[in-house]
């Protein structure tokens, strides 16, 4: 007898050893609990399963979520333990959820893997969250954060409200602050607490302010017999003006205010199914030959009760008369539905200030591009009076000179810096050339001149037809002009614009520099103003223009390397901006600087704004602008800023 009893203590004993007794905070005995969920689990029942494990206060609950969303969680066939493991197949290496030790390898035809879908995931990412907002690293807050911002919901508002107070870095502070004021106005537990929150959001043009005040405004179409008092109406509606007559009356049928309409289909089955021996009635069935015939018939069964009765307009009209149809708030509260108007006016005023701040930037933009591209015109036509329509042509030589540059130099950001200059020099040149072999044997004749330099257009795009092909050859901006300068939403300007904007300044500086310090500038200004004073003065006025022409198709070549950044280089690129170059000469006044910024910001500013209106048709804004510049050149020929010596000289 006691040998059977010290072998029946020995055996309890060796059972406890092999046994390992469960601790108050280990995971797997909550995991039993909910076995069932978790290893098939919904959107739904996930949540109420992520509840629980955190609610028990077991170690691990984190990990073990990051597991099950990597579909890196095991369960044995015969007993039911979970284990973690890699998501693959064959003999999976199972280790011990709580003590973390390896439990050996198993086959995974012995065990069933638990994999969450992509419904499921989403739920356990937002779960995580709860922790990561105070992960000591500030890259998973970050992450957490930009999780939250996708979707969040009231469960998150108080762990996020707790993150807030141990926050150490100041942009992640401001971030977490900016949401839990968006959650409050979504799920704050008082009305007060969500107006306030309302109110520090006030003119701000965040997008996701707007989506979150968005759904407390939104609205559904109900209809009574008089206008509720319990519930928050956003407005009434009338029938006809407001709200479709038949809409309406379909809402009176739903809403059993109303018979439902007879169609001409139920009319017409009712006929049929009350003909016998060739009539209705007393109605033969050869006299129902009309639709006024059938009607009465319908009404001869609808007075005897066979069928509905149809509703006569004028019953229709005094059902919707002595109804009342409105919108109703899907927020109850109307002291929160006002304040969320209210400060979705005051965004709305604000987004409209940036939009037009937007729109002077985008003005702004462009006039700096149409100067680079008229300045060299506004040069030559001013001192020469000569009409280049070629002028385009070498804003295109200078694109294709910054693109032949950069199959040689691979750094963009050297490539263009040696592109500029080089630019500069090649279509110099070709302008000297253009004006010793054509243009000085044609002067004061500007008819010749004109059509001569169309030819030479024409024969210049046709040369870059045959060197460089039809097709679009890129000129790659350097990364650090790439994206925009963004203000907020709404506001911001692409880099590349605001290098070209700087490009335009410095050119102008430097033009006025040449043209107001150096012997050159007083030369070109007394030839610009009065040629037969400065020729008796000494001054070679062929020389001038030779040199002024070389000038103004230079600019003209670093215009194109600046345009050819956001454009697409092709042989017909300068034809896109010569005749807005002119009408920025014209308007702005011939021969002067100051007037070529003007006529820039002017037509640049005036293309913008016809587009706004009409965003879709950048013709008519392009039919416009030269109705303007013809109305506008009829009350001042001489444009904004006129040079009274050349006017007194002609």
């Amino acid at each position: 007898m006691r040998l059977l009893i010290l072998c029946l203590l020995s055996a309890s004993i060796f059972l406890t050893i092999r046994q390992p007794v469960a601790l108050a905070n280990d995971l797997q005995p909550v995991l039993q609990e909910n076995a069932s969920v978790i290893e098939r689990p919904s959107r739904q029942t996930a949540g109420i399963a992520i509840e629980a494990l955190f609610a028990s206060g077991a170690a691990g609950v984190t990990h073990f979520l990051a597991q099950w969303r990597d579909k890196q969680v095991w369960r044995t066939k015969e007993d039911g333990i979970f284990y973690f493991g890699p998501d693959a197949r064959g003999d999976i290496e199972l280790v011990d959820i709580d003590t973390g030790e390896s439990a050996g390898t198993v086959s995974s035809r012995d065990l069933v893997q638990v994999k969450p879908n992509s419904g499921v995931r989403a739920v356990i990412d937002a779960a995580l969250v709860r922790f990561q907002l105070s992960d000591p690293d500030p890259t998973v807050r970050a992450v957490a954060l930009d999780t939250l911002e996708r979707s969040a919901d009231a469960s998150q508002l108080i762990p996020l409200r707790a993150s807030i107070q141990e926050e150490t870095d100041p942009d992640l502070r401001s971030r977490k602050e900016r949401l839990e004021g968006l959650l409050i106005i979504s799920y704050g537990q008082s009305a007060e607490e969500r107006i306030a929150a309302m109110e520090r959001f006030k003119g701000d043009t965040g997008i996701d302010v707007r989506a979150a005040i968005n759904p407390l405004l939104a609205t559904r179409l109900e209809v009574a017999k008089s206008l509720p008092g319990d519930k928050n109406v956003a407005r009434t509606l009338v029938p006809g003006r407001d709200i479709d007559l038949d809409v309406a009356y379909a809402m009176l049928v739903d809403a059993d205010f109303a018979p439902a309409p007879v169609t001409r289909a139920d009319r017409n089955a009712a006929l049929v199914s009350h003909a016998a021996d060739g009539r209705i009635g007393a109605i033969l069935l050869e006299t129902l030959n009309t639709e006024a015939a059938r009607d009465a018939a319908y009404q001869s069964l609808a007075e005897t009760g066979k069928v509905p009765p149809t509703v006569g307009a004028e019953e229709r009209g005094s059902l919707l008369a002595n109804h009342v149809f409105y919108e109703v708030y899907a927020e109850p509260d109307r002291a929160v539905t006002a304040a969320a108007v209210g400060t979705l006016n005051s965004i709305n005023r604000a987004v409209d200030l940036n939009q037009l701040a937007d729109l002077a930037l985008d003005a702004l933009s462009l006039a700096s591009i149409y100067f680079l591209a008229a300045i060299g015109l506004a040069i030559t036509f001013g001192v020469m009076g000569v009409i280049n329509m070629a002028h385009g042509e070498f804003i295109m030589m200078g694109a294709y000179t910054g693109y032949v540059v950069q199959q040689f130099i691979s750094n963009y950001t050297v490539s263009i810096l040696v592109a500029l200059p080089l630019a500069f020099a090649v279509t110099f040149a070709a302008g000297v050339l253009l004006e010793r072999l054509v243009i000085r044997h044609l002067m004061h004749r500007p008819l010749e001149t004109l059509l001569a330099t169309f030819g030479v257009s024409i024969a210049l795009q046709q040369l870059a037809k045959n060197i460089f092909g039809t097709q679009a050859r890129p000129l790659t901006a350097p990364e650090w002009l790439d994206g925009s300068l963004a203000f907020n939403d709404i506001v911001s300007i692409s880099y590349i614009r605001i290098a070209i904007f700087v490009l335009a300044v410095i050119f102008f500086l430097l033009l006025l520099f040449i043209l107001k310090r150096t012997r050159l500038g007083l030369e070109v200004r007394a030839v610009t103003q009065n040629p037969s004073m400065a020729s008796s003065m000494g001054i070679n006025p062929d020389r001038i223009n030779m040199l002024t022409f070389g000038l103004g198709s230079g600019i003209a070549g670093i215009a194109g390397v600046a345009i050819g950044l956001f454009a697409q280089v092709t042989s017909e690129l300068g034809a896109n901006y010569i005749v807005q170059s002119f009408m920025t000469v014209v308007v702005g006044g011939v021969g002067n600087i100051w007037g070529t910024l003007a006529g820039a910001g002017m037509i640049g500013s005036l293309q913008k704004i016809i587009e706004w209106f009409n965003p879709s048709n950048t013709l008519a804004a392009q039919t416009y602008m030269i109705m303007f510049v013809i109305i506008f050149i009829q009350f001042r020929p001489k444009g904004i800023i006129a040079l009274k010596g050349r006017a007194a000289g002609d």
